[in-house]
């Protein structure tokens, strides 16, 4: 039987802040799924890291990683940083099956979020 955790991969950020964010959106999906095998992880500048967070999604269970990356496009990080490591969660856990999704870029939901961002700007400035 497969048991899925999910990881929303950020950059990661100096500003505390900005990755409090991440957590938060990691926490609403753990609500929307209905699952407690959700977290966040950080690529730098966050905690815990992508091998940390691997690391406790299977020690609680998890034989399938999702890693959902939190960045609008395909640049270096997953392109170079991301690949390894996900070889180095392999090596640390055999048989563990990780999957590796698309970045947000493509999506068809992101023309809806910008658009709303566009109308809530264009009804402040009307204040």
């Amino acid at each position: 039987m497969t048991r899925s955790g999910f990881v929303i991969f950020a950059h990661g950020s100096s500003v505390e802040s900005a990755n409090e964010a991440v957590r938060a959106v990691a926490t609403e999906l753990t609500r929307k799924a209905g699952t407690d095998m959700v977290a966040a992880a950080f690529l730098e500048g966050g905690q815990p890291s992508l091998p940390q967070a691997v690391d406790a999604l299977v020690g609680r269970g998890a034989n399938q990683v999702v890693i959902v990356p939190y960045f609008l496009t395909l640049g270096l990080h997953l392109q170079r940083d991301l690949p390894k490591l996900v070889e180095e969660a392999r090596k640390a856990h055999p048989g563990l099956e990780i999957v590796v999704r698309e970045p947000l870029d493509g999506h068809p939901g992101m023309v809806e979020v910008l658009l709303d961002r566009a109308l809530q700007a264009d009804v402040k400035e009307k204040r």
